[in-house]
């Protein structure tokens, strides 16, 4: 009887979000930050942003592991055209989401799955249109002072307190919160992972 070997399964990604999804679905992965420098990707097109930096987290882990499935991902959030980043500060938090407020966004995720053994790799990206309610000045200190915020695209957190504030997400909520899990595990198939049994 011939057994056929898993394959490691890498997540290129330090997003305790990313993280918590991929867990929750059963996968069995490794975590090993790129640490790429997100300035050097252009910004000219910012639908396409997303997916070319996760293709390059994707590639920078493939350099040290060179037999395992590697997924690469990142969450950016657009406003009227323009790229919403991770607030810089907890004014900055306050002065984002005075933007964001009563009004629509998008949130585009881009993932990439690269086989780093045969060089076979697939990056796409998934739309999720969000829209928030309109927020009191209280609403946003106290949110703000929770330091929720910090460190996410948008200065808010869909899965954690700012639920509250969401009137309705239109595509995936997966993907608000950092991966798109139905397209992920769809493609991830053509890689040879069935995520049902891995």
């Amino acid at each position: 009887m011939i057994f056929k070997m898993k394959r490691q399964i890498i997540l290129a990604s330090k997003s305790p979000r990313r993280k918590q999804l991929l867990e929750n679905i059963g996968l069995k992965f490794k975590i090993v930050p790129s640490d790429v420098n997100e300035n050097l990707i252009s910004i000219s097109f910012p639908k396409k942003y997303a997916g070319n930096l996760s293709r390059e987290k994707a590639k920078k882990v493939a350099e040290i592991y060179k037999d395992a499935i590697i997924i690469g991902a990142d969450s950016i959030v657009i406003f009227k055209g323009k790229i919403i980043g991770k607030p810089k500060s907890l004014k900055n938090a306050k002065e984002i989401l005075k933007r964001l407020s009563g009004q629509k966004h998008t949130v585009i995720t881009g993932f990439t799955i690269l086989d780093s053994k045969t060089n076979k790799s697939l990056t796409k990206s998934v739309s999720s249109r969000v829209f928030f309610k309109e927020l009191t000045e209280k609403e946003i200190n106290v949110y703000v002072k929770s330091k929720e915020p910090m460190g996410k695209a948008g200065a808010y957190a869909i899965q954690e307190k700012a639920g509250m504030f969401i009137e309705k997400v239109e595509g995936d909520f997966f993907n608000v919160v950092g991966l798109p899990i139905f397209a992920l595990c769809k493609e991830l198939q053509e890689f040879g992972i069935n995520i049902i049994g891995y």
